[in-house]
């Protein structure tokens, strides 16, 4: 009785089929392991076996040691925070704003944030740096200062957070602060007081107008009392100068006459009818002859 042997050679084909179908698949998988692809507006922190390299990747296709090395992608581009903040002024008055900020991180630093920060960096550190820095600044100024030197106030808060913040490695490009929000209270307090400086004010204006019109009647006063006595002086030294001419030349006054005379005869003539000259009359004229 004999029996059929199948070929063996199906069989190993299929081994060599599968070891090829496998060392394919490993290589595609040491591939995948090596490629990594850094995205635009990032930067890729490398670790090494979970500890961080002092080596930051730029964007683009780069080559790691598969299984061993891992790529954390921080992104690098300007990004919006804002958050609300509340302080105590100087003179204990609560203050509310809310603070927004554009910042980046530094890109050359990527790994160093990651591994002192970690991803989550704008909870852990730019919220608390904002309540700080507001809370700061704030109680540096009593709440009237924080109205008229609204500018300044911002600009000290600014200042603070940037401060703050490159000592982390995160740059601080913008930072908007809303105007300052107090209790009602302080606020009515506030109107009142902006209203009474306004009566002040007109109030001043009015006795600025009423002072330059005093001034002004003064000083025609004293300009006409000025002009009355130099009238007044010119009238004396005329009579002065006309008494000393009369006594002078008693012929003063007919050349007066003569001069101021319209060119008319009187009315009525007498013994001295012309005030000019006397004409002899005709009596005297018919006895002489």
């Amino acid at each position: 009785m004999s029996y059929y042997k199948a070929p063996r050679f199906p069989t190993t084909n299929k081994i060599k089929i599968a070891a090829v179908v496998i060392t394919v698949i490993i290589i595609i998988i040491v591939l995948a392991e090596s490629i990594v692809i850094v995205e635009a507006g990032h930067r890729g922190v490398v670790l090494y076996l979970g500890a961080v390299e002092n080596r930051v990747l730029g964007e683009g296709v780069h080559f790691i040691t598969p299984f061993a090395e891992q790529v954390v992608q921080m992104e690098v581009r300007t990004q919006k925070f804002q958050a609300e903040a509340t302080a105590a002024s100087n003179d204990l008055q609560e203050v509310q704003t809310v603070i927004a900020l554009n910042y980046r991180i530094d890109p050359a630093e990527a790994n160093k944030i990651y591994q002192i920060l970690g991803v989550n960096y704008a909870d852990r550190v730019i919220s608390p740096t904002i309540q700080e820095s507001v809370k700061a600044s704030v109680a540096k100024f009593n709440a009237e200062e924080l109205i008229t030197k609204r500018e300044t106030a911002k600009s000290v808060i600014a200042d603070a957070i940037r401060s703050t913040l490159s000592s982390n490695n995160i740059q601080v490009q913008n930072v908007f602060i809303t105007d300052f929000k107090f209790s009602d209270a302080f606020a009515t307090q506030i109107e009142q007081k902006v209203v009474a400086f306004q009566k002040f004010l007109t109030e001043q204006n009015n006795l600025r107008a009423i002072e330059v019109v005093a001034n002004q009647t003064v000083a025609q006063a004293e300009g006409q009392a000025r002009a009355t006595a130099a009238k007044a002086n010119g009238e004396s030294q005329a009579i002065k100068i006309i008494t000393q001419q009369l006594r002078e030349s008693p012929q003063y006054l007919q050349w007066q006459a003569i001069t101021k005379w319209n060119g008319q005869m009187p009315y009525a003539l007498g013994s001295s009818g012309f005030p000019f000259f006397q004409l002899p009359l005709p009596q005297a004229q018919n006895q002489t002859k």
